[in-house]
């Protein structure tokens, strides 16, 4: 089915047009986060490179629902080529933005990316069920989301070489106009669907339209308990991405070598934990793997924190031969690699229950629900993290982690006694 997939026009475009669009993302923010980290000081590192996770996920709070009317009251294939298109403008103040080696430019440049990633997330998982069966949807979510993450290791290391102090503004220009223009290219070949609300006419109140999305997901008691899975899934991920790499410098001594690769093999995690989600599913909606797979992120994570927590901070700096060659090092590697597996295998089953559960006419709408939630979990829990990490709490990034990993145990009770009880 795989095989299938990935050559077939239905799916293959807009597999190449999401893959691009997550490698750009990822790519302007690792470097926004590196140059944080290892240009400007680490004074207020933490808060910042945790405000850059929320800024850019701030826009799918407010316009997910505005994205989600927009796709089914069109051709969803229309809607992902004028976003894509739009993008390309977006580079380019990314690309002004680290010539010139301004945070303000790099972070509106983030906040734009945020805003159309907010509007073509309905677009993109709404139109997996226009073009492919109800058996192919596990598979087909599993390569979208292995996908993100391998071009989110694109992302990571190809911003983090940019962020190196050697790499010319004339080179990072060029990557970052080609990813965009490669984006748009492979838009051009997206199937066109029919409108599945061809009558409904966009709110222009983005808060009423909001509030309305998220109202109307909590009608059907399946739907929102697979939008609270998938949005812890994304909760996870972004507080994790916002403490480790700050622990790997302060605690560990690692260049941007050392964080590329820890980042790496989050991002190769994901996509193995995904496309284990899809092998074990076989063409079916299970839920079961969700509540078990929240048990193994909690282990992780609390391991993760355990296993830093005896380390001081230090001014010192290790190769990354000297990282993967300690004991912490490679606990650490191993701890984060685990996580990342057991965080694909979780929410696999999840998007494909929403996606199957939700109704042709409604469906883009469903997704953009879930986007929103997803995007509060997320944006709350990074704020928290923040006020969490300052002067006036002082929680390290090990207790957090530890703490992360305490409330994941919750979690695993809390979907297996929904999920179980639908298998």
């Amino acid at each position: 089915m795989f095989r299938r997939l990935i050559t077939s026009r239905r799916f293959a475009p807009l597999f190449v047009s999401q893959f691009f669009s997550a490698f750009n993302d990822n790519y302007v923010r690792n470097m926004l986060v590196l140059l944080i980290l290892f240009r400007l000081g680490d004074e207020h590192a933490g808060p910042l490179v945790t405000l850059a996770i929320a800024l850019f996920m701030l826009p799918s709070i407010f316009l997910s629902a505005l994205g989600g009317e927009w796709a089914d009251a069109h051709d969803k294939a229309m809607i992902a080529r004028r976003l894509k298109f739009a993008e390309i403008f977006v580079q380019m103040v990314a690309a002004a933005g680290f010539a010139l080696a301004s945070l303000p430019m790099l972070y509106g440049a983030l906040v734009g990316l945020g805003i159309i990633a907010a509007l073509f997330t309905p677009v993109k998982y709404g139109i997996l069920p226009d073009h492919l069966a109800r058996e192919e949807l596990p598979a087909g979510n599993a390569l979208i989301e292995g996908a993100t993450f391998v071009a989110i290791l694109g992302g990571i290391i190809f911003g983090g070489l940019a962020a190196g102090h050697d790499r010319s503004a004339l080179g990072v220009t060029t990557q970052l106009m080609v990813i965009a223009a490669l984006c748009y290219g492979a838009s051009l070949f997206i199937p066109a669907t029919s409108a599945g609300a061809p009558g409904l006419r966009p709110d222009r109140n983005i808060f009423r339209s909001t509030w309305r999305c998220v109202a109307e997901l909590k009608l059907d008691p399946r739907i929102w308990t697979g939008a609270q899975a998938v949005s812890w899934f994304w909760l996870v991920g972004a507080v994790s991405l916002s403490l480790v790499p700050v622990l790997i410098k302060q605690r560990i001594g690692g260049g941007i070598a050392v964080e590329t690769a820890v980042n790496a093999m989050f991002a190769i995690g994901i996509a193995v934990g995904s496309l284990l989600a899809a092998i074990i599913a076989h063409g079916r909606i299970w839920l079961t793997p969700t509540p078990i797979a929240a048990l193994a992120m909690a282990g992780f994570l609390i391991d993760l924190g355990l296993a830093t927590s005896g380390l001081t901070r230090t001014t010192a700096s290790v190769s990354l031969f000297e990282f993967f060659e300690s004991g912490a090092g490679l606990r650490i590697a191993i701890d984060v690699t685990g996580l990342a597996a057991a965080a694909g295998l979780f929410v696999v089953p999840a998007f494909a229950a929403v996606q199957a559960w939700a109704k042709e006419a409604r469906r883009a709408r469903v997704i953009a629900g879930v986007n929103i939630v997803s995007s509060l979990y997320m944006v709350g829990a990074t704020l928290v993290t923040a006020l969490l990490q300052s002067a006036f709490v002082g929680l390290s990034e090990p207790q957090l982690l530890i703490l992360l990993g305490l409330l994941n145990l919750g979690a695993s009770l809390y979907f297996w006694t929904k999920f179980t009880a639908k298998d």
